[in-house]
């Protein structure tokens, strides 16, 4: 049998709960405008839930990897970091 994969619709919760995901990302990003260096890690972490929550599997990925790198010391891959940092632009 050959299973075909419908649309799933976002609830009216669901979006409520990203469109809060994205303004925490957003005040994040503005509380560290300034900052000398912004933390990979905690981006990636933000941007994990919300690429969760749309079931984003390159984006969650790339935080993942981007986590792993910044936990273990190692270089973090530019193209991972710009997964992350443009998530939401």
């Amino acid at each position: 049998m050959i299973m075909q994969e419908t649309e799933q619709r976002l609830s009216p919760a669901s979006i409520a709960h990203l469109r809060k995901v994205a303004a925490e990302i957003s005040a994040f990003f503005e509380a560290n405008e300034f900052a000398p260096e912004r933390s990979s890690i905690d981006a990636a972490w933000v941007v994990l839930e919300a690429a969760i929550d749309f079931g984003d599997a390159t984006t969650i990925d790339a935080c993942r990897r981007v986590i792993d790198a910044s936990l273990k010391g190692a270089l973090v891959a530019e193209s991972d970091l710009l997964i992350v940092n443009d998530y939401f632009k």
